[in-house]
């Protein structure tokens, strides 16, 4: 199984609006499943987003940083998952984050066991995908990327936008160490190709997403789904992103001498 964190730099380039994605493509084999965790320090967005606002702040982050004093977050986290697709197959789950961002002062004791969570639940067969929002991979919070199999950068391919992420891509090497495996996914909404952008950036595109305002509102804000919203391109480009994301997981555990348990080496 897997740990992917995914991060932003300035403005809201769609690290959350990807997240949801590669939880809704997701490839699960029989018994599977994937979790979704929303760890932004600055706040979550999917309660009042993609769920709407339906649970109000009965589920997510802030009852864990509770939890963990009392020596119960594990425990605790199973109760804390919200399934989000209308099959209620309980295969695809959401961790909601922080509804209010003074709460991140709390998390500072659990970012650590919370990593070491994510990883021990490979045992109950779960793939893991950490958004860390804009400013999670630095600070106490960068535990989550550090821990991580892969860790990716989300950013728009505008100048400004892959402006912001140079800066944050030189700030997470230096934080994560030469081992981290980290690689981009663009948002086609400037004028660089992928090509131009690995060069300047010397960091692999792992995936290229189009710029899909109207279906990128089904995951952010929970809009009506399209018809055929399954196999429209924003959905596809996903679907193709996480084949990719599972070979890398596969190949940096082999190179590591780690258990080739993530898809690819199950």
């Amino acid at each position: 199984m897997a740990v992917i964190a995914l991060a932003g730099g300035l403005g809201a380039p769609g690290v959350t609006t990807t997240a949801m994605a590669l939880l809704l493509t997701w490839p699960l084999e029989a018994g599977h499943r994937v979790v979704l965790a929303e760890c932004d320090p600055d706040g979550g967005a999917i309660l009042s987003g993609a769920l709407q606002g339906t649970l109000g702040n009965t589920h997510g982050l802030r009852n864990l940083a509770l939890a963990g004093r009392q020596n119960q977050l594990g425990e605790a986290f199973w109760r804390q998952l919200v399934d989000v697709t209308d099959a209620s197959s309980k295969d695809r789950l959401v961790l909601p984050g922080l509804y209010d961002p003074a709460h991140a002062s709390s998390m500072g004791p659990v970012w650590e066991p919370l990593a070491h969570l994510f990883r021990g639940v490979e045992n109950h067969q779960h793939d893991v995908l950490v958004d860390l929002g804009r400013r999670g991979a630095s600070g106490p919070s960068a535990v989550l990327a550090q821990r991580a199999d892969v860790v990716l950068m989300v950013a728009r391919n505008t100048l400004r936008g892959l402006q912001s992420a140079q800066v944050r891509l030189t700030a997470m090497r230096e934080q994560l160490g030469s081992a981290a495996e980290i690689g981009l996914v663009l948002i086609d909404r400037g004028p660089f190709p992928k090509e131009e952008v690995q060069k300047h950036l010397q960091t692999e595109v792992v995936a290229t997403l189009p710029w899909r305002p109207g279906e990128a509102e089904v995951l952010s804000d929970g809009a009506d789904q399209p018809r055929k919203f399954e196999t429209c391109e924003l959905m596809r480009a996903a679907r193709s992103a996480t084949t990719r994301l599972q070979q890398q997981v596969a190949m940096r555990r082999a190179r590591l001498g780690s258990p080739a348990q993530a898809a690819g080496g199950r």
